[in-house]
């Protein structure tokens, strides 16, 4: 991707978001500012984001742009930190836009990693990490469970590759992330969230920075009423990826990787038939052993189809996901989607399973467990052969149009 003249300059501007920080706010501007003054080798601003403060936290933000030279100020008349950054960010003018919590929890030395990667355009956006291999954090323990929870359910509900979400160390190329704010819908504290998963979902790169992090326990947020608000934010964005609103349009497209030695012998990133049905049949003979194992597991306690239905789930998302990454890895692997889909091909395998168990016993009265497992086994087989062929035209067809954008 070729780096524009904003980015080859180096502007880079700080947002930092306040809501009745007045006492704080005279603090972190003055060490942020003597820090980037001395430290910091781009050229950049620091902008205080007020958010409808009712204490003197405005008043403070004007004396210190007043003091300082390259200290600015954005007033807004409605609270929201996602508000915050979608106005700030999006009036920016800078390559690169950046934001900190006013607390300044996360050491300044993770912010010159954090930028370097966007400013050269290797990287899309770039977030600091409390749980990244190396960060260091002190925290209390009830703090630390929630993220590690919330940090969890996000890369087991959308598969996310992002450690730490809601870590208030972010940055972002300016010409990328003005899209991303006009999808994002949140304008509090899961706009974070969001903003990461849209851009994973549209295939941006993320570059994550561990850092080191002290909790400030002089804290405006609302834990429980927060937890609520971005569990219902996960539903929404997730909707968003299965009816395919969350697609972005106008985002810079990074072209594929591409040899740069002239004389390199190339492999093929997807692999062809052959290649697909030998992964797909080793993952399906493992599939279909773990289904029998479970089966004949729950078959003590289960009638014949809850036991089938629970082996049958398990083994199921285990094959899709396997599949997902080893067997069509060049195609569709919008989550959302994807798993939608992935549903209705479990469906009538399980209904096709099934169909085969209910003949068996209204041919067979009392049919022994040795031929139910030799009925399963063969419905099985041909249930296989009928979701590879549902996996590669729909639920993993290539889709031309976008490889040819």
């Amino acid at each position: 991707m070729a780096v524009s003249t904003a980015q080859a300059t180096g502007t880079v501007d700080i947002m930092i978001p306040v809501y009745n920080e007045e006492r704080a706010l005279p603090g972190c501007v003055e060490v942020l500012h003597g820090f980037l003054s001395e430290q910091f080798p781009f050229d950049w601003s620091i902008v205080v984001v007020d958010n409808a403060s009712t204490d003197r936290t405005l008043e403070v933000a004007h004396a210190l742009a007043k003091r300082y030279e390259r200290v600015r100020v954005h007033h807004l008349d409605r609270k929201g930190r996602g508000l915050a950054l979608k106005e700030s960010w999006g009036a920016s003018e800078a390559a690169v836009v950046v934001y900190m919590d006013v607390d300044l929890s996360t050491g300044l030395d993770g912010l010159l990693p954090l930028v370097a990667p966007l400013l050269n355009g290797h990287s899309d956006l770039a977030i600091g990490s409390r749980l990244a291999p190396g960060s260091r954090t002190v925290r209390g323990p009830r703090r630390e469970l929630v993220s590690r929870g919330y940090n969890a359910l996000i890369r087991l509900t959308h598969g996310a590759k992002f450690s730490d979400a809601q870590c208030g160390f972010k940055a972002a190329r300016t010409e990328v992330v003005r899209p991303l704010l006009g999808q994002a819908r949140d304008e509090a504290w899961f706009f974070d969230t969001e903003l990461l998963l849209l851009a994973e979902h549209n295939g941006l790169r993320v570059h994550e920075v561990p850092v080191d992090w002290v909790e400030d326990v002089d804290s405006r947020v609302d834990v429980i009423g927060t937890a609520i608000d971005d569990v219902k934010g996960l539903i929404r964005v997730a909707r968003a990826k299965a009816n395919g609103t969350a697609l972005v349009n106008g985002l810079p497209q990074r072209p594929q990787p591409r040899a740069i030695h002239p004389d390199a012998v190339l492999s093929r990133s997807e692999g062809g038939l052959s290649w697909q049905m030998l992964s797909f049949a080793v993952i399906g003979v493992i599939s279909t052993l773990a289904n029998l194992a479970l089966y004949g597991v729950f078959r003590l306690w289960w009638p014949v189809l809850a036991a089938n239905l629970a082996a049958l789930v398990i083994t199921t998302l285990f094959n899709t996901e396997a599949n997902r990454r080893f067997t069509f890895t060049a195609r569709n692997t919008a989550r959302g989607r994807t798993h939608l889909q992935g549903f209705v091909v479990f469906g009538l395998y399980y209904a096709f399973t099934s169909a085969a168990l209910l003949v068996l016993h209204a041919a067979v009265p009392d049919p022994s467990r040795a031929l139910e497992l030799a009925v399963l086994l063969g419905s099985s087989a041909l249930g296989t052969a009928g979701r590879f062929f549902l996996l590669r035209s729909w639920v993993f067809r290539r889709d031309d149009r976008k490889e040819q954008a």
